[in-house]
């Protein structure tokens, strides 16, 4: 969406605050042991607690598929996204786990996410995760003007600076009044091409980086997407209004 109107950009602002503070206790209760499915209901029942909604259950990118079953997806290791939170998906010691979540406040959708480590883990792993925040903190600083091809090539550069490759067959997108709103916001790309980005556009920007090949697989599950050669992955996402000067970032967690 786009839009300059004070009561629509309040209506966002505290969507993502929402949010934000959602992924944050969610984040809090990682730790070995814990299964996927009690961070989903932690982080549903903060977003109800919240006078929000889940963006995210029961929500269906395309006629026919299986709606998606949580408000939390859980994606650990070789899962790059939309992982499905269960009982028996438990979280070990050198583990990482990506956390992404959306929220609606008032017909207002926000959406980012998180890659975290469980315990302790390996070097490889921990420079992934580190890798992915600071494409994401490199990609924030477009403004209007820019290009969504801009956002793509920094992302690339980072990654590729850090011997990892990004996923090429997701992608970021707008965001605002549904979860999923053109312009598209691929995480590679070339600077001055794609979508013109102006004051007021909201979008959702998440680098997802693997540790192996780009590739991907789409599993029998119909949504969890996991990396074709068995490697890691690493995801974050925020959801912004671009202005003249930056990015305002609604979902920064305290």
């Amino acid at each position: 969406m786009i839009t300059s109107d004070p009561k629509e950009l309040d209506l966002l602002r505290q969507s993502g605050r929402i949010l934000a503070k959602t992924l944050a206790i969610a984040q809090a209760h990682v730790r070995p042991g814990v299964s996927a499915l009690e961070l989903d209901q932690i982080a549903e029942q903060e977003i109800r607690s919240s006078g929000a909604c889940s963006a995210f259950k029961n929500y269906s990118s395309m006629k026919g598929q299986k709606p998606f079953p949580a408000s939390l997806c859980v994606s650990v290791n070789d899962e790059v996204v939309h992982g499905i939170p269960s009982k028996d998906k438990i979280l070990r010691q050198g583990d990482i786990v990506g956390l992404d979540l959306g929220v609606v406040y008032q017909g207002f959708y926000t959406d980012a996410a998180v890659t975290v480590a469980v315990g302790k883990v390996d070097i490889e792993s921990l420079r992934l995760i580190e890798t992915a925040r600071i494409a994401l903190k490199t990609a924030l600083k477009v403004r209007a003007g820019d290009f969504t091809g801009d956002i793509g090539q920094t992302i690339e550069e980072v990654a590729r600076q850090n011997k990892f490759n990004v996923v090429r067959e997701l992608v970021g997108h707008g965001v605002g009044k549904s979860v999923h709103e053109d312009p598209e916001v691929p995480c590679y790309g070339k600077s001055g091409t794609g979508t013109k980005l102006v004051s007021g556009m909201v979008l959702a920007i998440e680098p997802m980086i693997n540790a192996g090949a780009w590739k991907v697989i789409f599993t029998d599950d119909g949504w969890t997407v996991k990396t074709a050669d068995g490697s890691r992955s690493a995801h974050f996402e925020h959801t912004v209004i671009v202005t003249e000067n930056g990015c305002e970032t609604l979902t920064n967690m305290v």
